[in-house]
């Protein structure tokens, strides 16, 4: 299941109702991973853009993955801006047994970070500024990567 919102995550709301999806389901382990804007470079939050195809794609081979692994992967994530201390960003894997979970949740939190179509811009002074220093080229994207 892939969420997108328009500005910050409502986290408690979202891991309630997971929880409550998979309440049933007779998994052993449920390990979310919550990504939150931090205080940096003297920044007041961060904007998202997203192509939602591309990351639809990315999400549907990692639901395969999971379900090959017996597990199961959910993620939100924001559109537009989200300012400091607010939640942008949350996964979780449920599973029968734990070690496939923490595995999973570490190398799906990786690969998201490295292939994922999310732009992010810092908010300073009311601007909006590509925050290329604290960006990941996408995997494969060329030209698009912001490669120097």
């Amino acid at each position: 299941m892939l969420e997108l919102y328009d500005g910050a995550l409502h986290v408690s709301e979202i891991l309630s109702r997971w929880y409550d999806e998979e309440s049933e389901s007779n998994y052993g382990a449920y390990i979310p991973f919550i990504g939150t804007v931090r205080s940096e470079d003297g920044i007041d939050g961060l904007s998202f853009d997203i192509y939602e195809p591309i990351l639809q794609s990315w999400f549907d081979a990692w639901q395969l993955r999971a379900k090959e692994a017996g597990a199961v992967v959910k993620m939100a994530h924001s559109r537009g801006d989200v300012m400091l201390h607010e939640s942008s960003y949350i996964a979780a894997i449920f599973s029968p047994k734990r070690r496939v979970a923490l595995e999973m949740i570490e190398t799906f939190v990786e690969d998201f970070k490295a292939s994922a179509p999310i732009w992010k811009y810092d908010l300073k002074d009311s601007k909006r500024i590509y925050a290329r220093e604290r960006s990941t080229p996408i995997k494969g994207s060329g030209i698009l990567g912001g490669k120097r």
